[in-house]
């Protein structure tokens, strides 16, 4: 499985590595335009992503932003929605707002942190990435 991290907190990046590598080594980006200048590489490369863990709040773009930008991406390279890249929001923030405004941005799921190791991966298996 091919996964990119996109976190600002060395903690949280750590946890989240350590629950992906024994799926593969991820790729991280410590803020929105380094995480979708590394989806990007990854298209031409044609090696893309199957997963991107992306935090809401980040220095720069936020997260929502990013959900935005890797779907247009997507849309432009002709991947139909529901076709891409499966994106699991990872973020301190659990209001509603956020949660509803992430889902309409179409991301594929939505964890609170503290990350759990058993609700990521009953993502990881809906996906069927593992």
């Amino acid at each position: 499985m091919r996964a990119l991290i996109a976190e600002d907190d060395p903690t949280s990046l750590l946890l989240l590595k350590k629950l992906l590598e024994p799926y593969g080594p991820p790729v991280t980006a410590p803020d929105g335009a380094q995480a979708i200048a590394a989806f990007e590489q990854a298209l031409e490369e044609d090696r893309p992503f199957d997963l991107v863990c992306l935090d809401v709040m980040m220095p720069g773009m936020d997260g929502h932003e990013v959900l935005a930008a890797i779907r247009a991406a997507e849309s432009n390279r002709g991947l139909l929605i529901g076709r891409g890249v499966r994106i699991l929001m990872t973020t301190a923030l659990g209001d509603s707002e956020n949660v509803m405004k992430a889902y309409r941005g179409r991301c594929d799921a939505y964890l609170v942190k503290p990350i759990d190791r058993d609700k990521l991966v009953k993502h990881l298996e809906s996906f069927g990435l593992v």
